[in-house]
């Protein structure tokens, strides 16, 4: 491992006591292609017995169990070392730090968990909101790959947080004989939202429009129905006799 957070040769960031999900399905991933699995978490996690008639098996046994120890140990932070070091089998690491990290892990599933339940759209755009719901919605299903949330949940938990003003253009779409994707459902409602914005403009506009007019109107008026002064109206006032 190096310091930089990264271990050498893997191309992935160090365990910590944050990244336990997203390193463990690196993690497997490198360890099918090195197929060193078996001895992770398949069918030769334990050793054969130590008899003669083994010995073979035994020796290549723990050549291949070595090479899946060191893969993990350079792939974990130096300050989690003392929960493996009494481990005596890759197998036995792997179930190690899994029970170590799924215990924190409930508790920040069921954070998530109530945040999803309570996103609303409120004054994010469409786009914003998507983003959030589904981020949301990736994280939780990293924690909990049992119970994984597809597309189906994701929309419900996205239309049930929606501003009230989409929910009529939301129930018309749900009448459609083929349903939109995910992605095609988030471009049409914000299309829609574009489209209201435009609408919005407009009449707003509009109200612009008939203030000036109506403010030109009074104006024009209160100059017709203003009185007309004596001078306007072709007399000369005199003054004193003899005065102009």
């Amino acid at each position: 491992m190096n310091f930089n957070g990264r271990a050498n040769g893997l191309g992935m960031k160090l365990l910590n006591q944050s990244n336990y999900k997203v390193w463990r399905t690196c993690m497997e991933s490198y360890i099918v292609g090195e197929d060193l699995w078996d001895a992770v978490n398949g069918n030769d996690t334990s050793p054969p017995a130590d008899v003669p008639k083994n010995s073979s098996a035994l020796k290549k046994w723990k050549q291949i169990n070595a090479k899946a120890e060191f893969v993990l140990k350079r792939s974990i932070s130096s300050n989690l070392f003392d929960h493996i070091i009494r481990c005596k089998s890759a197998h036995e690491i792997r179930r190690t730090l899994d029970q170590l990290f799924n215990k924190k892990n409930e508790a920040r599933l069921q954070i998530l968990e109530n945040e999803l339940a309570n996103t609303i759209q409120g004054n994010l755009s469409i786009v914003e909101y998507f983003l959030k719901i589904k981020n949301l919605c990736s994280e939780i299903s990293l924690l909990n790959p049992e119970e994984a949330i597809f597309e189906a949940r994701i929309k419900t938990n996205i239309i049930r947080g929606l501003k009230s003003e989409y929910i009529p253009f939301v129930t018309s779409i749900q009448g459609w004989a083929q349903q939109p994707s995910l992605e095609e459902f988030e471009n049409l409602l914000s299309s829609e939202e574009l489209a209201k914005q435009m609408a919005g403009v407009s009449i707003k506009k509009g109200e612009e429009n008939a203030l000036v007019s109506n403010k030109s109107k009074f104006k024009r008026k209160t100059v017709r129905d203003r009185p007309q002064s004596q001078f306007q109206k072709g007399s000369i006032s005199l003054g004193k006799e003899g005065e102009y």
